[in-house]
C-alpha cells in the first residue's frame, strides 16, 4: 500500500483543493482523501507542495523512431538489437516527462506490437499502418490495395491482437514521393477498413493532413483522426460543417502538437508549399475546441529532432496557447485520452489504475509546471523520483 501526500491534485477532470492524500493498493487507487490522514500499513511519501495527477498519456508515438531527423526512413536499417535500444530510450524519455501510457501508431514488421508487455509503461500498438502502395510510411510493411486486400490487412491486425487500426488517409511529409494534399484511399475503401475493424472490435484512427482526406475519414466513420491539418490549396481551412460533424460523431482528434525546435529545411519547405504553419495550426486547434471537438494529446514522438519522444509538456503548452482552459488541456492527456484508448487510466478515483505523477507547481494555473516531474508511480509502485529518502516513511 502506498500513500502519496501532496499539496493539491488534478483528478483527470477537475482540480482538487489540497492538501490531499492518494492511497493505492494492489495496483489500483483505493482512495483520494482530503488532508493527510494516517494510513496504517502504508508506505507514506510526502510530496510537499507538489501537485499529483494521473500519469500522462501520449496517444501518438513511434517508438521505433530514434528522435533524430529522418528517423522513419532509417527504420529498415535497424538491427533487432538496435531497435530494442531505441524503443527503450524512447520510453525512458516519455517516463521522464510523466507519460505512463503510450499508443504506438506505426512500427515496422510488428516490432513494437510484439513486445508490448515487456515495458513498465502501458504500450498500445497498431503495428504497421495500412497505406497505399508506395504511400506514406510504406516501408513499415503495411501496403494494401483494393477492398479485399484492405479487409485482409485489418484481419491480420486483429489476429495479431493490435489495439487499434491505423490507416493513412492522406500522404505525409516524411515519405518522399507522397503528397499531403493527396487522398490515399477512397471514402468507400476507408469505410471497408472501418467496417472490418469494428467487426473485430477494433477502433480505427486515420492519418489525415488534407481537408479532403479528413472529410472522407469522417464520412467513413473512423474513431479518431491524427493531425487533422485540413490542408487545401488555400492553406489550412476548417469549415464549420466539418467541425460540427467531428463534434457530433465524438471523433477523437489528435492534433500532434509539440516541438522543441524548427523542423529541418526540407520539411519547412514542404510546410511553406502546403500553406502550413504552427500559428495557423494553433488557431485551428482553438476553433475546434470552441466547436466542441474532442481533442486528445499526442505528439508524433520520435520522428525527428523537433519531435523527440517525451515532448508532451510542449504539446500541452501549445493547446493552452490556442486558448483552451488548463483543466481541459490536462484532461486531453489524462481522462479524455484514456476514454479514447479504452484504458482504465487517466483518473484519480477509487478503482482506477494507480498510474500517478507529481509535478512541482500548479499546472491548473501554469501548464509549464509539467516540465518539472518529480515522481512517477506505475501500478502503485514508484518507478522514478527525485525526492530524498527522508520524505518516505
Amino acid at each position: 500500500m502506498l500513500a502519496l501526500r501532496a499539496g493539491r491534485a488534478f483528478d483527470g477532470e477537475h482540480s482538487v483543493a489540497g492538501p490531499v492524500t492518494v492511497i493505492t493498493e494492489n495496483g489500483t487507487i483505493k482512495a483520494v482523501e482530503q488532508g493527510h490522514p494516517d494510513v496504517p500499513g502504508a508506505e507514506v511519501v510526502d510530496l510537499g507542495t507538489a501537485t499529483v495527477l494521473p500519469g500522462l498519456i501520449d496517444t501518438h508515438v513511434h517508438l521505433g523512431a530514434d528522435s533524430e531527423n529522418g528517423a522513419l526512413d532509417r527504420l529498415p536499417d535497424f538491427t533487432p538489437e538496435h531497435l530494442d535500444a531505441v524503443i527503450e530510450d524512447g520510453l525512458e524519455r516519455h517516463l521522464k516527462a510523466g507519460v505512463t501510457t503510450v499508443r504506438d501508431l506505426g512500427d515496422r514488421d510488428w516490432s513494437v506490437l510484439e513486445q508490448r508487455s515487456r515495458h513498465r509503461q502501458r504500450v498500445l500498438a497498431s503495428g504497421p499502418p495500412i497505406t497505399s502502395p508506395r504511400g506514406h510510411c510504406w516501408s513499415m510493411g503495411g501496403e494494401a490495395s483494393g477492398e479485399d486486400a484492405l479487409r485482409r490487412a485489418v484481419r491480420e491486425r486483429a489476429e495479431r491482437r493490435a489495439d487499434v487500426v491505423k490507416v493513412m488517409a492522406s500522404g505525409g511529409f516524411a515519405t518522399p514521393g507522397t503528397a499531403v494534399s493527396d487522398c490515399q484511399f477512397t471514402e468507400q475503401e476507408l469505410r471497408v477498413v472501418v467496417e472490418e475493424a469494428h467487426a473485430h472490435g477494433l477502433p480505427v484512427t486515420a492519418h489525415a493532413h488534407s481537408l479532403a482526406s479528413v472529410h472522407r475519414a469522417v464520412a467513413a466513420g473512423v474513431d479518431g483522426i491524427e493531425h487533422c491539418t485540413c490542408l487545401t490549396d488555400r492553406g489550412m481551412q476548417a469549415p464549420v460543417e466539418l467541425m460540427d460533424a467531428l463534434a457530433e460523431a465524438e471523433i477523437a482528434v489528435c492534433h500532434t502538437l509539440g516541438s522543441t525546435q524548427e523542423p529541418p529545411p526540407f520539411i519547412l519547405e514542404q510546410f511553406e508549399r502546403a500553406g502550413m504553419s504552427l500559428a495557423a495550426k494553433i488557431g485551428i486547434v482553438g476553433r475546434m475546441y470552441d466547436h466542441g471537438v474532442k481533442a486528445v494529446n499526442g505528439t508524433d514522438g520520435g520522428i525527428g529532432a523537433p519531435k523527440a519522444h517525451g515532448i508532451t509538456p510542449y504539446a500541452l503548452g501549445n493547446m493552452v496557447e490556442a486558448g483552451i482552459p488548463n483543466a481541459v488541456v490536462l484532461a486531453s492527456a489524462t481522462s479524455q485520452a484514456a476514454r479514447a484508448l479504452s484504458v482504465s487510466k487517466g483518473v484519480l478515483k477509487p478503482g482506477w489504475d494507480a498510474d500517478i505523477i507529481a509535478v512541482q507547481g500548479n499546472p491548473m494555473r501554469d501548464i509549464s509546471a509539467l516540465h518539472t516531474v518529480t515522481t512517477v508511480v506505475i501500478g502503485g509502485q514508484i518507478v522514478t523520483t527525485t525526492l530524498p529518502m527522508d520524505r518516505r516513511e
